[in-house]
């Protein structure tokens, strides 16, 4: 961003954003047909768009979950350390 893109993010539009993300991971952890776990949930994921609306971006480390999959085990480590 640049200086006067800074100056725009105040406290009103980063809780707007942080916002839009927690509803975003609600909706692929709870309301999608599809249960889809992110995995590398980081903020270099998250995209702005020209109203500063967060996007959700980057999933390819995402598992999908059976609807009533609550948990999984796996043997590997997966995102960014």
């Amino acid at each position: 961003l640049d200086a006067e893109q800074k100056r725009k993010l105040d406290w009103a539009v980063r809780f707007k954003i942080i916002e839009g993300i927690a509803r975003g991971l609600q909706y692929l952890h709870q309301d999608s047909q599809k249960k889809i776990v992110h995995r590398d949930m980081k903020a270099s994921n998250i995209l702005l768009d020209a109203d500063m609306n967060p996007k959700i971006g980057d999933f390819g480390l995402a598992r999908l979950f059976g609807q009533d999959q609550t948990r999984e085990v796996t043997s590997r480590i997966a995102g960014t350390l």
